[in-house]
């Protein structure tokens, strides 16, 4: 028998090691992993991680140990901050095999990521309101099909102005801070339809019902689809401008200048000045990175005024828009004196009719044959500023045209003829009644039919800014009335706001809805920083026929005669309210006051507080409020239905020299300080300088600071209504001398800076961008303003590729403002 040897052994539940080979632990590959260097180049530092795939692993021997370790490694750097608006790169180092690379976000404001399957990828900081963190992972997969991966935190902060301050100049260029570039785009004289010449600029040039006209001002880039055919506002290669030609350089239009005032103008002459007026709509595409117009699109178009168009509104019929023309007073021709705009979010264009009054002629005795000072007619030609005996700008009244049929100068004279019905169907008496309203256009229909919104009100309309638009809630458009000691108007429509009418069929039926019934008010500013709303309705107040100054008839009298209504109704007079603009984040309304004259240290105000002198480095001086102010009001409620509003001084105008304690109220300082505030407006939502912390570009129209510089653009990031404090001011003219307390903004410091300045003699004027932001488009008006053939002040354009100055006529142009790099302008 055999003896055996036993062992008794309990039960182990597996707990029992009998794996003697070499093979690695699980936990010793992580740990291996991990010990590779696993952070993030040109991204915030994250905890780095490692993990296998699903796939099984199979015995092996020791040997084949090694095998299992991956063989790609990431190394991604350090962590980041960076702020809104700024284009960030994110970079992987990747060792070793490996394949499958892929950027993704995990966290925070969704962004966009270029090239996101390669080892860099990019992506442009989102607007924020505050410091917010973006995580954003990188992961390969190694050549066991493993994946490697690591975090990245991104901090963005709110936007900030990312340009150096331009200093003040006076060369004959447009300037602009390095790493930004300019492009002259469109020019007086441009062809716009096929088979019009090349422009000559030397005076012999016709044609401008076919070519760009003068003195570029307020403008909107419309966006259209790939093809042209069809709108598409997101596009920022392809769109259509539609530009303001306020005016024109008289002289530079003719060989040797204008005929001598005085006499009867000829015909030729005068038929190129008047074309020369009105607006643009012409093509424009970026191809790369250069913009150009497209000179024979078919959606370019000019309107003159000479171009027909329809009344629409309370005032549409109207006995005193009866003309010759008209004899129903329901149609009209054209437009003049086209300042500043408005983009209205049905995808139309507002042009606004502004210094209109001074082109009418108005012959001696004109007052008695309209029934004599007293008389209605004669009481409104006055508060609009046309008296009798006067000629009218440029003459255009004394033309005798080719053909007695022509009425179009006949009409710019509205002296009545005695032989012609009472009712100015038989002559012109009526014609400075069609004029002083907001005009729409829709851009996108070369054959429509532009409307003259009289719901609106008629005065020196400088701009008209729609505010935000909230569904179910009315909205607002903004105005202001640019003459001295006259007003800021808001008209708010009967109609609450759908959404699906931002992308309407008919634009212009939609502009029905918006504008044509509704209610306009007129502010009046308290001194306490509050502010209301004065209804300019018929039967409101003194706005009754028994008024003693006028005796209002009804509601389409008070539209025609706003300025009297609002005088009647107490309104507060301002320095001359120019533009206006909405901050698309929080909805508060900025408005220039560029200056005023007339303003004395006897009639200052809280909302108008200065009155002194501004000595000027080549003599003389200027008196009253001579470089301007921004107003800005936000409403109760925060609702464009609001009636009442509180208000402060965002910035007032200065040379940085100026007194501190009376006069230069901002602190502003040699890379801010800037007179006469015009042009106005806020980036749009579609960028990062229209979202959380906008960007507000200010534009100069200088008549007490170009002795120092030329006229210049500016870039602000502003905060909002009652940001700073109260202030009381002495001011001092001469011998006079009083104290006006005011409501003074944050000081806006580096928030407030100079991008560009212009060439001589010139105004800043309109501004639009892309959607993206990235391509700024700005108007240069008027350069070289105070020569003429034989005495050129300034050759730009031409000096911005070198040319001399007096080597050719200057020409007003819209440029394009865009940075090397790619990025948001500005930002």
């Amino acid at each position: 028998m055999t003896d055996t040897n036993q062992l008794t052994i309990g039960y182990d539940d597996g707990d029992v090691d009998t794996n003697i080979s070499a093979n690695p632990h699980l936990n010793e590959l992580i740990d291996a992993r991990y010990s590779r260097r696993q952070t993030l180049f040109g991204g915030v530092s994250a905890a780095a991680f490692a993990v296998f795939g699903g796939a099984a692993l199979s015995a092996c021997s020791n040997n084949d140990a090694a095998a299992l370790v991956p063989s790609a490694t990431v190394t991604t750097g350090g962590s980041i901050t960076t702020t809104s608006g700024v284009t960030v790169t994110l970079t992987a180092t990747i060792g070793g095999t490996h394949s499958g690379d892929q950027w993704t976000q995990i966290s925070g404001p969704t962004v966009t990521l270029t090239n996101a399957s390669t080892a860099t990828a990019t992506f442009s900081a989102p607007s924020v309101a505050a410091a917010t963190p973006l995580v954003f992972r990188f992961s390969t997969k190694d050549a066991s099909g493993a994946l490697v991966a690591a975090d990245s935190t991104v901090t963005v902060n709110p936007a900030v102005l990312g340009f150096t301050a331009v200093p003040k100049s006076q060369t004959d260029l447009v300037t602009v801070p390095a790493g930004y570039e300019v492009t002259v785009l469109y020019r007086l004289g441009d062809p716009i339809a096929s088979g019009v010449a090349a422009f000559a600029n030397d005076g012999t040039d016709t044609n401008y019902a076919q070519r760009a006209g003068d003195h570029h001002d307020g403008m909107t880039y419309f966006g259209l689809s790939a093809s042209g055919s069809a709108p598409d506002a997101s596009n920022n290669t392809r769109g259509l401008l539609a530009l303001n030609h306020e005016n024109i350089n008289q002289s530079y239009l003719h060989v040797g200048g204008a005929t001598a005032p005085g006499g009867i103008r000829p015909e030729s002459e005068a038929q190129k000045e008047i074309d020369c007026h009105g607006v643009s709509v012409v093509e424009v595409t970026r191809t790369g990175s250069t913009w150009a117009y497209a000179p024979t699109s078919s959606l370019n178009r000019r309107i003159t005024p000479s171009t027909p168009m329809t009344f629409n509104g309370p005032v549409r019929g109207n006995a005193w828009l009866k003309t010759a023309f008209s004899t129903a007073g329901t149609d009209g021709r054209g437009t003049i004196n086209n300042c500043a705009n408005g983009a209205m979010p049905w995808g139309t264009y507002l042009t606004n009719e502004e210094n209109w009054a001074g082109y009418f002629k108005r012959a001696t005795g004109d007052v008695a044959a309209r029934g004599g000072a007293g008389t209605k007619q004669n009481v409104s030609l006055a508060r609009y500023g046309i008296p009798e005996n006067r000629p009218g700008n440029y003459g255009w009244a004394t033309v005798v045209p080719a053909s007695a049929s022509n009425t179009l100068f006949r009409r710019w004279d509205i002296t009545v003829d005695p032989t012609k019905p009472a009712d100015g169907t038989g002559d012109f008496r009526f014609e400075a009644f069609q004029f002083g309203w907001v005009l729409e256009i829709d851009p996108y229909t070369a054959a429509s039919v532009p409307r003259k919104r009289t719901a609106l009100g008629r005065m020196n309309h400088e701009g008209c800014t729609a505010g935000r638009m909230i569904a179910g809630v009315k909205p607002a458009f903004y105005m202001g009335d640019d003459a001295q000691n006259e007003y800021i108007y808001k008209f708010v429509s009967n109609t609450p706001w759908v959404a699906a009418d931002a992308t309407p069929t008919d634009r212009l039926a939609t502009g029905d809805k918006y504008l044509d019934a509704g209610t306009l008010y007129v502010a009046k500013f308290a001194a306490d920083g509050s502010g209301t709303w004065l209804p300019l309705t018929f039967g409101t107040g003194p706005l009754t026929a028994a008024n003693p100054t006028y005796a209002f008839a009804d509601q389409a009298d008070v539209l025609m005669n706003v300025r009297l209504a609002a005088d009647a109704l107490g309104a507060t007079k301002m320095d001359r309210p120019e533009w206006t603009a909405i901050n698309p984040a929080n909805g508060e309304m900025y408005c220039t006051l560029t200056n005023n004259s007339s303003r004395t240290v006897a009639n200052t105000d809280t909302a108008n507080p200065r009155a002194y002198t501004d000595p000027k480095t080549t003599g003389g001086q200027t008196n009253g409020n001579a470089n301007g102010h921004i107003i800005r009001l936000r409403e109760t409620g925060d609702t464009t239905e609001a009636t009442a509003f509180t208000w402060d001084i965002y910035a007032f105008g200065s040379g940085s020299d100026l007194n501190a304690t009376n006069i230069n109220l901002s602190g502003l300082d040699a890379t801010n300080d800037f007179s006469s505030p015009d042009g106005l407006w806020f980036g749009i939502p579609t960028n990062v300088t229209g979202l959380n912390t906008p960007i507000l570009w200010i534009e100069t129209d200088d008549g007490a600071y170009t002795d120092v510089t030329n006229c210049m653009l500016l870039a602000a990031i502003p905060g909002k209504v009652g940001d700073g404090t109260t202030k009381t001011i002495t001011n001092t003219i001469g011998g006079a001398t009083g104290t006006q307390s005011t409501r003074v903004g944050k000081a806006p410091g580096t928030t407030l800076r100079r991008i560009l300045v212009g060439p001589k003699e010139c105004e800043l004027t309109g501004i639009t961008s892309t959607p993206d932001g990235r391509s700024l488009f700005v108007n240069i008006q008027h350069p070289g303003e105070n020569g003429n053939p034989a005495a050129i002040s300034s050759s730009w354009p031409a000096t911005q590729t070198g040319a001399a100055t007096g080597s050719s006529r200057p020409r007003s142009a819209t440029i394009v403002i865009t940075k090397t790099d790619g990025g948001v302008v500005g930002i």
